[in-house]
Formats: structure tokens, sequence, C-alpha cells
């Protein structure tokens, strides 16, 4: 369909230079918030206190602050102060008339961490850290105490409220405080919890040892202290020894160090580990760099987990136990609870909430410090590594022998399933780089058929939505056709019978078309995996398909659009081709030929891909709003659509 035909007859006269809106200062945050703290929920409420504590972190690790504090007030405005330089408060050159302080809080990409004169290495990089908060805050006063003398400046909502005032002499004070309060037109009825932000305090002393954190709560939750003082000099092994709370453990101290790059080589920059195995406790890995927390991993995780895997190997090779060359990194993780915080300058992360490290350089320079270290460990303490090393091996043992076993029944797990538009599988016979697309309907299921790519990619269409799984009977559960057949696809049961080692695909993504009736689809399925197959969640297995809403054409130049916003951009900006650009819009995946639904959604290399997780932090404020969403009390919906509807910007009915 021509791009006039479907922006309505009038289009050429409405859509002109007029049309595009240009965003200043700080507009961009309060329009799109989402794409500077990934959200508006509570998670992306606590994101604030992370971005100026960080900043605060900053000025410890470059040896320039001993001492934080942070205060939750009754009011639930927070106030982080720290004993640093304190930020410039002199006129910025570039901005005549401008403190630096005020291009610092009002201008998006301004900081002094590009360089990397004024750190060495800092957790806040894009310069938008203290800005973003400013912007989102209905209140802000910053207060910096600097050449003995007190200056305050205060904002609204990213808007100064006045210039610097000198606020008097300070003798015995340096540093910088910040004090603000979340803007409930952004953030709603989200209030921060002081649970929440004593575990973001306390693990951020472990990662310093050279700073003490004094933490100060005006509100009582009744289960967190309203005064604390945390410094721990043993670090990281500190750290892991109070996770682990006194569990049996395979080693009686955690292989623990720390080594700076510097010295090894000859680049600034450093990394800490502490890790222990335990028959006890699932395993788990928590990484930092430079403070900040990265809960997606990234190249200092491959490069720890590289170094372990090579010297526990290298150890089985040494004490003559052949059997050591099966262990993977999956055995070791297992029971492996491992802690690593590595401090690198000018890293690269992947979007602005720094969910995952993506600097190439960090894991050889991890597994280069790390490696050495613990074939030491391990030449040093033969009781402790041979048990671990006795553990992996059964750990290895136990999946191949399950690998065997699901090889077995995948070849007549096929034959079971053998129905008109159900199960079409995969030809590999292992897990490993296999997925599942769930599928709405046979003509959805057809598109896809021709799209995927045979060998590890598996099909299973479903006629219609799914039973709602809250509050039906467990009778009514076992006879429902689809259920059974996801079940017996997946090669899992249900509840307490369901086995995470059973499971027949690395990866199930749910597929749906991008329109109302899709996404209840998609919510009836996540709403069923979330409730019978949590483990598949938390282990990261189930994946959302973000298949396009729009392909645009203009000669022989095409892209793909998510949304109506996403395609106005293009539309706006064009394709780089000549003469008129061509919208089509899919209404469903049965529309879309087998060439545009492997390049937009199933193909590795192209698609995109939305992980399906639960916040560690709070798990049960998602079974929370999954029973006032999909449970059987109407009003309870209705109250949660009252109370998030002035949320929403656009609606398309």
């Amino acid at each position: 369909m021509p791009a006039d035909d479907l922006l309505g007859p009038q289009a050429d006269q409405t859509y002109d230079a007029s049309s595009i809106e240009v965003l200043e200062g700080l507009e961009p945050v309060r329009k799109r918030p989402g794409m500077y703290i990934g959200g508006t929920d509570e998670r992306a409420l606590h994101h604030l206190v992370a971005e100026i504590l960080d900043n605060s972190m900053d000025e410890a690790v470059a040896g320039h602050a001993n001492r934080i504090e942070v205060e939750l007030h009754a009011d639930y405005s927070v106030t982080i102060r720290d004993n640093g330089r304190g930020i410039p408060i002199d006129p910025h050159p570039k901005f005549p008339g401008k403190s630096a302080l005020e291009v610092i809080l009002c201008t998006l990409h301004a900081g002094g961490k590009f360089s990397g004169k004024a750190y060495q290495t800092s957790g806040g990089l894009h310069g938008v850290g203290a800005s973003v908060v400013n912007a989102l805050s209905d209140v802000m006063r910053v207060e910096v105490a600097r050449n003995r003398e007190l200056f305050a400046q205060e904002f609204s909502r990213g808007v100064p409220q006045g210039p610097v005032q000198k606020v008097g002499p300070a003798p015995n004070r340096r540093g910088t405080s910040v004090t603000f309060h979340a803007d409930e037109q952004i953030f709603g009825h989200h209030r921060f919890k002081p649970a929440r932000l004593l575990k973001m305090v306390r693990s951020k002393a472990y990662l310093f040892s050279g700073v003490e954190i004094r933490w100060k709560s005006a509100i009582d939750d009744g289960e967190t202290p309203t005064e604390a003082t945390f410094h721990f000099p043993g670090g990281l092994a500190d750290y892991l020894n109070e996770q682990l709370q006194g569990n049996a453990a395979y080693a009686d101290t955690p292989f623990a160090g720390k080594v700076q790059f510097q010295e090894k080589f000859g680049v600034p920059g450093s990394v800490e580990w502490a890790i222990n195995w335990t028959p006890a406790q699932d395993g788990f890995i928590q990484s930092y760099c430079n403070t900040v927390p990265t809960p997606e991993g990234g190249t200092h995780e491959q490069g720890f987990w590289a170094a372990i895997l090579k010297g526990i190997r290298a150890y089985g090779e040494l004490v003559s136990n052949r059997k050591a060359a099966q262990i993977t990194r999956d055995d070791m993780v297992v029971g492996g609870c491992a802690l690593v915080s590595c401090f690198i300058r000018e890293p690269e992360f992947v979007g602005q909430t720094k969910d995952r490290l993506a600097t190439t350089e960090a894991a050889r320079l991890v597994e280069g410090a790390v490696r050495d270290h613990f074939d030491n460990w391990l030449a040093g303490n033969t009781k402790a590594a041979g048990a671990i090393l006795d553990y992996l091996v059964l750990r290895a043992e136990e999946r191949l022998r399950r690998r065997a076993e699901k090889e077995t029944q995948r070849k007549t797990a096929t034959k079971k399933l053998r129905l008109p538009g159900k199960l079409v599988d995969c030809s590999a016979t292992g897990r490993e780089g296999t997925e599942l697309f769930i599928v709405e309907g046979d003509s959805a299921g057809g598109s896809a058929k021709m799209a995927r790519e045979r060998k590890t990619q598996a099909l299973l269409p479903l006629r219609g939505k799914i039973l709602n799984v809250l509050g039906a009977a467990s009778s009514k559960l076992g006879q429902n056709s689809e259920i059974n057949d996801l079940c017996q696809a997946l090669g899992v049961g249900l509840g307490t019978k369901f086995n995470i080692d059973d499971l027949r695909y690395e990866k199930v993504i749910i597929m749906t078309d991008a329109d109302v009736d899709g996404a209840h689809i998609a919510a009836l399925l996540m709403t069923f995996f979330y409730t019978y197959m949590r483990p598949m969640i938390d282990k990261g297995h189930l994946y959302l398909a973000c298949p396009p809403l729009f392909r645009l054409t203009q000669g022989a130049h095409r892209v793909y659009a998510l949304d109506e916003v996403e395609k106005n951009i293009h539309l706006a900006k064009g394709l780089g081709g000549r003469g008129k650009i061509d919208v089509s819009r899919f209404k469903g995946l049965g529309e879309m030929d087998a060439k545009d639904l492997r390049e937009t959604t199933m193909n590795p290399a192209t698609r995109k891909l939305i992980r399906v997780s639960i916040d560690e932090d709070e798990p049960g404020e998602t079974g929370d709003l999954v029973e006032r969403l999909m449970g059987k009390r109407p009003e309870m919906r209705f109250q949660y659509i009252q109370e998030n509807a002035r949320f929403v910007e656009e609606l398309d009915v």
C-alpha cells in the first residue's frame, strides 16, 4: 500500500516540516523515560538512586572520598552525600552564564568521565545519569562544599529554580549532597522500599573495601534497620560468605582474590572475585563493572568462567581424571556461587541501564588475571580441589546421561504428536541451540514452516487462545488439549513434576501477531509458564518474538517498523532510495511471506527477541501483578487500569 494511501488523503498537506517535533534539554527524558532508565516501574524508580550513588562511588574508587551517606526521608525523598571533591561550580567555558553544576544537571551527555582525565574508571559513562534523575524529579537540591565554602542550587523537573547560590562558609565539610523526590507524574504510586535500597547500599560497600557507607531511613518497614554502617575490608570474600549463610561448601574458604591489570597487562583497572561450590543451594553469579551491577553478565563473566573451566580441566588432567574433559560451563554454574567485580577504563555497556558488559577486551583481561591464581589455589588446596572436581564430574555425567535419554525420547515424541497442524519438530537430536516457536493458528504456522531453519527450529501452532490457568481446576487443566500438546512437545510435566533437565528445547519463543489478540495470547501463555513451569523463566528459556507491524520499501531499499512511531521516523528521514515510499501493514503473521518472517522474526542474526524474566529483588510483586491482571477478580483488573491509565500516552483503537 502506498504511503499516501495509508496516511490518508490529507497526508501531504499535514505532514510537513512543522510536524517534526524537536525535544530540547531534558524533554526527551520526560517524554520517553524508558529509553534512559528502562521504564517507569519500581525497578526504574530505584535505578534513580543507583545513578546518583554510582557518582559518589566513582569518587571513592578514584581515591577522593572514603565516606558516603544514603538517607531515605519520611516523604520518600532520598539524600546521597559524599566527602569527595564536589561538583565544580565555576562557569563552564562552553556555556557562558552557566555553572558546570547546572550544565551537568540540565544537559544530556555532560560529565567528567569522557576523557578519562578526571576518572581512571567509572560507573557513569554516558553523561546522562544525574541529568536523568533531575528530569524525573519534581524537586532536586544539590549542595556542593568546595574550598571551605558551601554552594547550592535547586531544580524542578529538570528546570533550574535559580542560579547557584553561595550559602556560606563550610570549613569542616567537602563533597556533594544530592536530595531528590521522584516525580509522581512519571512513577505514579511506586515508592522507594527501604529493604531494596539497603541491599543496594550493602553491595556497593562490598565492591570497594576503601569506602564506608552509612544508611539512615525515616521509614520503618519492620524488617530493615533504620540506621546501619557498612565497611568490608574483606571485599567480595565477605560478601560470598554472607550469601552462602553458613551452608556446607566444598571448600572451607572460597577461591577469592584481586589483581591489578596494570601490574600484569600494563593497562589501568582491576578484577576481584570470589567463588565456592555448595550442594545446599542453586548456583548463581553476580557480576559488576565499575561497581555497576550487570545482571545479564557480559564479557567479564565470560572471561571469568573461561579461566575457571580451563583451570578445573587442567587440574583433572594433572591428577589423571580423564572425565574432567567432559565438564562444561553449565556444569560449573549448577552449584557454583560466584561474585565478579571488575574496574576497567571506558567500558561499553548494552543500554543506559548497563545490564550487560560488552567490552571485548574485558574477557581477555579477566581470564588472564584469574587463571594463574586458580591453578595455584587448586594445587595448594588439594582436598577442596578433589571434592570440587568429583562434584563437577558427577554433574557432567548426569548431564550426558539425560542428553542420551532425551535423544531417545525425541525420536518417539514426534510420533505421538503427528496431529494436523501440530508439532513440526527440528532435526537436531540434542537440546543445545534448538528453538520452539509457539504460533497462533495454522496460517501463521504455514509461513513459519517455510521460514524456519529446519535443523534447529521447531513449530507448535495453537488453535485459538489457551486456557487461563489462574483459578482453573486441575482436572480442567489436564483435559485441555492445547496444554497437553504443549507439555508433550516440551517433554516436561506441570508444577512439581516439572524438571528443567527434561526440556527438549533451549529456547521457547512465543510468536504471536502484533495486535490486541496476539498480546492476549502471549499474556495467557506467559501466565501458564509462570504458574506451572516457573524454572523455564528463571533459567532464561522463555522469550517473546518481535514481529514488525510495517514494511517500507523505496526502490531496492526495504526496512521494517515495529510500530507507528518507528514507521513515522523512517518516513521522515527516508530510506535512502528514490521515489515514493510504499508502506505495507501486516495484519498477522500469516500474511507475511516466508522471506519477511525469516528476516525480521526468526533468523537469529537479524531478529529481535525479548527474554521473559522476573525481577530477582521483588519476585512477590510479579505474582501480585499476574493475579491482578489474569486472575478471576475483574474488580482487581479494573482497579489496575484506573491506577495506570494515565501513563498511557497513545491509544490505538
